[in-house]
Protein backbone atom coordinates (compact mmCIF):
# COMPACT_ATOMS: atom_id res chain seq x y z
CA UNK A 1 0.00 0.00 0.00
CA UNK A 2 2.82 2.33 -0.08
CA UNK A 3 2.85 4.44 -3.02
CA UNK A 4 -1.35 4.24 -2.58
CA UNK A 5 -0.72 5.97 0.53
CA UNK A 6 0.97 8.61 -0.53
CA UNK A 7 -1.55 9.66 -3.52
CA UNK A 8 -0.08 7.49 -6.09
CA UNK A 9 2.72 10.15 -6.81
CA UNK A 10 1.98 13.01 -4.22
CA UNK A 11 4.62 14.55 -6.12
CA UNK A 12 3.71 15.31 -9.47
CA UNK A 13 1.57 12.11 -10.05
CA UNK A 14 -2.04 11.75 -11.53
CA UNK A 15 -3.31 12.66 -8.27
CA UNK A 16 -3.32 16.08 -5.98
CA UNK A 17 -3.11 16.86 -2.67
CA UNK A 18 -6.86 16.37 -1.79
CA UNK A 19 -6.45 12.62 -2.96
CA UNK A 20 -4.25 12.67 0.34
CA UNK A 21 -6.60 14.66 2.18
CA UNK A 22 -9.62 12.27 0.83
CA UNK A 23 -7.65 9.41 2.42
CA UNK A 24 -7.89 11.10 5.85
CA UNK A 25 -5.25 13.51 5.96
CA UNK A 26 -7.23 16.85 6.42
CA UNK A 27 -7.38 19.25 9.33
CA UNK A 28 -11.01 17.73 10.18
CA UNK A 29 -9.83 14.07 9.61
CA UNK A 30 -6.86 14.65 11.84
CA UNK A 31 -9.07 16.04 14.97
CA UNK A 32 -11.30 13.67 14.82
CA UNK A 33 -8.42 10.92 15.11
CA UNK A 34 -6.92 13.17 18.11
CA UNK A 35 -4.26 14.83 15.42
CA UNK A 36 -3.76 18.51 16.20
CA UNK A 37 -6.04 20.82 13.55
CA UNK A 38 -3.45 23.33 13.19
CA UNK A 39 -6.06 25.59 11.64
CA UNK A 40 -7.01 26.49 14.89
CA UNK A 41 -4.08 27.83 16.24
CA UNK A 42 -0.22 27.54 17.68
CA UNK A 43 -1.80 26.21 21.27
CA UNK A 44 -2.88 22.58 19.44
CA UNK A 45 0.49 22.77 17.33
CA UNK A 46 1.82 22.43 20.45
CA UNK A 47 -0.32 19.97 21.80
CA UNK A 48 1.10 16.87 20.05
CA UNK A 49 4.83 16.96 18.66
CA UNK A 50 5.60 15.41 15.03
CA UNK A 51 7.17 12.45 17.26
CA UNK A 52 3.83 11.88 18.75
CA UNK A 53 2.57 11.76 15.56
CA UNK A 54 4.96 9.25 14.08
CA UNK A 55 4.25 7.28 16.82
CA UNK A 56 0.56 6.95 15.63
CA UNK A 57 1.34 6.21 12.25
CA UNK A 58 4.00 3.57 13.71
CA UNK A 59 1.01 1.81 15.21
CA UNK A 60 -1.22 1.78 12.16
CA UNK A 61 -2.65 5.29 11.87
CA UNK A 62 -2.60 6.76 8.05
CA UNK A 63 -3.73 9.59 9.03
CA UNK A 64 -0.83 10.55 11.23
CA UNK A 65 1.31 9.15 8.45
CA UNK A 66 -0.40 11.52 5.72
CA UNK A 67 -0.20 14.33 7.98
CA UNK A 68 3.85 14.20 8.01
CA UNK A 69 3.70 13.36 4.23
CA UNK A 70 2.01 16.91 3.68
CA UNK A 71 3.71 18.90 6.52
CA UNK A 72 7.38 17.83 5.01
CA UNK A 73 6.78 17.38 1.36
CA UNK A 74 8.28 20.81 0.37
CA UNK A 75 11.35 21.11 2.74
CA UNK A 76 12.10 17.30 1.60
CA UNK A 77 10.90 18.19 -2.34
CA UNK A 78 13.84 21.70 -1.64
CA UNK A 79 16.42 19.41 0.42
CA UNK A 80 16.64 17.08 -2.48
CA UNK A 81 16.62 19.82 -5.25
CA UNK A 82 19.61 21.50 -3.77
CA UNK A 83 21.42 18.32 -4.93
CA UNK A 84 20.12 16.90 -7.65
CA UNK A 85 18.89 20.16 -9.23
CA UNK A 86 16.04 18.58 -11.28
CA UNK A 87 12.70 19.03 -10.22
CA UNK A 88 11.31 15.85 -11.45
CA UNK A 89 14.48 13.96 -9.44
CA UNK A 90 13.76 16.36 -6.70
CA UNK A 91 10.17 15.07 -6.77
CA UNK A 92 10.93 11.12 -6.84
CA UNK A 93 13.43 11.34 -4.43
CA UNK A 94 11.52 12.85 -2.05
CA UNK A 95 8.81 10.23 -2.03
CA UNK A 96 11.28 7.78 -1.91
CA UNK A 97 12.19 9.29 1.58
CA UNK A 98 8.65 9.00 2.75
CA UNK A 99 8.60 5.29 0.97
CA UNK A 100 11.58 4.31 3.34
CA UNK A 101 9.71 6.66 6.24
CA UNK A 102 6.66 4.41 5.86
CA UNK A 103 8.55 0.84 5.50
CA UNK A 104 10.21 2.14 8.54
CA UNK A 105 7.99 3.23 10.62
CA UNK A 106 7.80 -0.06 13.25
CA UNK A 107 11.25 0.94 13.87
CA UNK A 108 10.66 4.19 14.94
CA UNK A 109 11.74 5.12 18.68
CA UNK A 110 11.41 9.02 19.52
CA UNK A 111 14.53 8.62 21.40
CA UNK A 112 15.27 11.61 18.63
CA UNK A 113 12.92 14.64 17.09
CA UNK A 114 11.22 13.09 14.67
CA UNK A 115 13.21 15.61 11.96
CA UNK A 116 16.57 14.32 12.93
CA UNK A 117 14.84 10.97 11.53
CA UNK A 118 13.41 12.28 8.16
CA UNK A 119 16.68 13.91 7.65
CA UNK A 120 18.92 11.09 8.30
CA UNK A 121 16.96 9.27 5.86
CA UNK A 122 16.81 11.65 3.25
CA UNK A 123 20.60 12.77 3.42
CA UNK A 124 21.41 8.77 2.71
CA UNK A 125 19.19 9.02 -0.12
CA UNK A 126 20.80 12.27 -1.43
CA UNK A 127 24.21 11.41 -0.72
CA UNK A 128 23.70 7.75 -2.65
CA UNK A 129 21.92 9.64 -6.06
CA UNK A 130 24.77 12.55 -5.60
CA UNK A 131 27.07 9.52 -5.90
CA UNK A 132 25.48 7.51 -8.57
CA UNK A 133 24.79 10.06 -11.05
CA UNK A 134 27.82 12.63 -10.96
CA UNK A 135 28.89 10.70 -14.23
CA UNK A 136 25.38 11.29 -15.98
CA UNK A 137 24.98 15.10 -15.97
CA UNK A 138 26.80 17.77 -16.71
CA UNK A 139 28.57 19.60 -13.43
CA UNK A 140 27.57 23.00 -13.85
CA UNK A 141 24.79 22.43 -15.64
CA UNK A 142 22.18 25.70 -14.64
CA UNK A 143 18.92 26.26 -15.24
CA UNK A 144 18.45 29.84 -13.94
CA UNK A 145 14.77 30.12 -15.32
CA UNK A 146 12.73 27.14 -13.07
CA UNK A 147 11.11 27.95 -10.12
CA UNK A 148 12.83 27.87 -6.35
CA UNK A 149 11.41 24.49 -5.12
CA UNK A 150 11.00 26.07 -1.85
CA UNK A 151 9.28 29.43 -2.62
CA UNK A 152 7.91 28.73 -6.03
CA UNK A 153 9.42 31.97 -7.23
CA UNK A 154 11.90 32.58 -9.95
CA UNK A 155 14.08 35.22 -8.79
CA UNK A 156 16.33 34.77 -11.43
CA UNK A 157 14.25 35.52 -14.74
CA UNK A 158 15.21 39.28 -15.86
CA UNK A 159 14.50 42.51 -13.55
CA UNK A 160 13.89 45.38 -15.00
CA UNK A 161 14.67 47.84 -12.31
CA UNK A 162 18.62 46.21 -12.95
CA UNK A 163 20.47 46.36 -16.32
CA UNK A 164 21.19 43.36 -18.58
CA UNK A 165 25.11 43.66 -16.86
CA UNK A 166 23.97 43.62 -13.54
CA UNK A 167 21.65 40.17 -14.35
CA UNK A 168 24.35 38.82 -16.41
CA UNK A 169 26.61 39.31 -13.01
CA UNK A 170 24.16 37.99 -10.64
CA UNK A 171 23.24 34.80 -13.07
CA UNK A 172 26.95 33.91 -13.10
CA UNK A 173 27.54 34.19 -9.36
CA UNK A 174 24.28 32.27 -9.24
CA UNK A 175 25.75 29.39 -11.51
CA UNK A 176 29.49 30.01 -9.50
CA UNK A 177 27.87 29.74 -5.71
CA UNK A 178 25.89 26.57 -7.27
CA UNK A 179 29.20 24.36 -8.69
CA UNK A 180 31.07 25.42 -5.64
CA UNK A 181 28.98 24.22 -3.50
CA UNK A 182 28.75 21.24 -5.64
CA UNK A 183 31.95 20.82 -5.31
CA UNK A 184 32.53 20.45 -1.34
CA UNK A 185 33.23 17.21 0.35
CA UNK A 186 30.08 15.43 0.72
CA UNK A 187 29.78 15.96 4.25
CA UNK A 188 30.23 19.28 4.10
CA UNK A 189 28.16 19.80 1.08
CA UNK A 190 25.42 18.34 3.18
CA UNK A 191 26.38 20.68 6.28
CA UNK A 192 25.99 23.76 3.92
CA UNK A 193 22.70 22.70 2.73
CA UNK A 194 20.79 22.10 5.52
CA UNK A 195 22.39 25.25 7.62
CA UNK A 196 21.80 27.40 4.57
CA UNK A 197 18.76 26.19 2.80
CA UNK A 198 16.73 24.59 5.14
CA UNK A 199 17.75 26.88 8.28
CA UNK A 200 18.66 24.23 10.57
CA UNK A 201 20.46 24.87 13.21
CA UNK A 202 23.98 23.43 14.31
CA UNK A 203 21.97 21.44 17.22
CA UNK A 204 19.79 19.81 15.02
CA UNK A 205 22.46 19.32 11.88
CA UNK A 206 24.72 17.61 14.04
CA UNK A 207 22.28 15.20 15.13
CA UNK A 208 21.24 14.35 11.43
CA UNK A 209 25.15 13.54 10.92
CA UNK A 210 25.67 12.25 14.61
CA UNK A 211 28.32 15.18 15.75
CA UNK A 212 29.06 16.77 18.13
CA UNK A 213 27.91 21.08 17.73
CA UNK A 214 31.44 21.45 18.10
CA UNK A 215 32.58 19.11 15.34
CA UNK A 216 29.63 20.65 12.91
CA UNK A 217 30.73 23.92 13.53
CA UNK A 218 34.09 23.57 12.50
CA UNK A 219 32.62 21.24 9.67
CA UNK A 220 30.21 24.52 8.62
CA UNK A 221 33.22 27.25 9.23
CA UNK A 222 36.30 25.04 6.98
CA UNK A 223 32.73 24.77 4.42
CA UNK A 224 32.34 28.64 4.19
CA UNK A 225 35.95 29.08 4.39
CA UNK A 226 36.57 27.41 1.43
CA UNK A 227 33.13 28.48 -0.62
CA UNK A 228 34.65 32.68 0.54
CA UNK A 229 37.93 31.64 -0.73
CA UNK A 230 36.51 30.56 -4.28
CA UNK A 231 33.89 33.19 -4.43
CA UNK A 232 35.58 35.92 -3.90
CA UNK A 233 35.52 37.70 -7.08
CA UNK A 234 31.77 37.61 -6.48
CA UNK A 235 31.81 38.78 -2.48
Amino acid sequence: MDRGLLGGGFLGGNRSDRDLSDRGSSDRGLSDRGLPNFASGANSAEAVSDADVMLRAKAGDEAAFSYLVQKYRRPMVGFMFRFCHNPSAAEELAQEVFLRVYRSRTTYEASAKFTTWLYRIATNLAVNYARDTRHERPENTVRLDEPDQETGTTPDLADDAISAEEQLLKRERLAAIRSKVNALPERQRVAVVMHKYQQMDYREIAAVLKLSESATKSLLFRAYETLREQLKEFI
